[in-house]
């Protein structure tokens, strides 16, 4: 593992695009983007201009796009995975959901915040550079963790006062999903998966339900859900479809788990709810 202070790198020359894909988990702070540096994770470009930080998982692509010469400002920390081996952070580190972020979140921070996160890049690097013994990596793997904590807190933080942007993708998914459940193919395509739907809002399915998971307590999936039942109980009720039709037309393979779906959801079975209309 490593800790860079970008302030220290010699100013870099290069007027080219550049792909990368590392073998190691990325955590940097960038201050001061230059205007003639473009970054681009999962073909999205990061929408910082100032301080922000981001965060890249081992084997993802990331590419740099330059104009002649440029400053870095800020610091980076690079972990291989094998480091964390046989500590609790080899598993829970999946956990974090903003290393598959959409690059257009990026993290946003305020001077207070970004004063916390250096100076836990700056106690890790003292840490490993002092003399190595026993204790030097399990306590370097809970101050990463430490770093892990609070990015998650200031990421939750952006999803509630960026509202504005926030709301518009509600707004789009919603829009997206009646779209969906208003064709008449669903019976060919299927049922939307979490995939597709956040591909749609270009945005990866970890943010979007880590989004809505913030503003509305409910995952991804369970709006897809929430949009199917009520469209089930607009055909329940207005047509004279059978249930196996209705399922059917909703995109299921099997009308038993459509049945099984909607008795989940609303505590009794798609018969018994038509009956309160006939």
């Amino acid at each position: 593992m490593s800790v860079i202070n970008l302030d220290e790198i010699r100013k870099l020359s290069a007027d080219e695009h550049t792909n990368w894909m590392f073998d190691f988990y990325s955590i940097a702070l960038k201050r001061n983007v230059d205007s003639r540096i473009k970054y681009k994770y999962g073909q999205q470009t990061y929408d910082f201009d100032e301080g922000v930080m981001f965060f890249i998982a081992p084997k993802q692509i990331f590419s740099v796009e330059t104009e002649g010469d440029y400053k870095l400002s800020g610091w980076m920390l690079l972990i291989h995975p094998d480091f964390f081996w046989q500590s609790s952070l080899a598993k829970s580190i999946n956990q974090y959901g903003f290393f598959s972020y959409s690059a257009n979140e990026a993290l946003h921070l305020s001077d207070k915040e970004e004063t916390t996160i250096i100076n836990i890049f700056q106690s890790i690097k003292q840490e490993y550079v002092s003399n190595i013994d026993k204790f030097s990596q399990p306590l370097i793997i809970a101050q990463i963790e430490v770093l892990l904590n609070y990015s998650d807190r200031f990421y939750h933080r952006q999803f509630i006062t960026r509202k504005i942007s926030n709301h518009k993708i509600l707004n789009r998914l919603e829009e997206i999903l009646t779209q969906y459940f208003n064709q008449d193919s669903l019976i060919d395509s299927g049922l939307p998966t979490v995939q597709n739907i956040a591909k749609k809002l270009n945005v990866s399915p970890n943010y979007l339900s880590g989004l809505l998971k913030t503003l509305t307590g409910q995952s991804t999936q369970q709006h897809i859900h929430e949009k199917l039942i009520e469209k089930a109980k607009e055909k329940l009720s207005n047509t004279n479809l059978s249930v196996s039709e209705i399922a059917y037309a909703l995109g299921f393979e099997h009308s038993q788990s459509f049945s099984k779906l909607f008795k989940s959801k609303t505590n009794q079975t798609p018969r018994n709810y038509r009956q309160r209309f006939n």
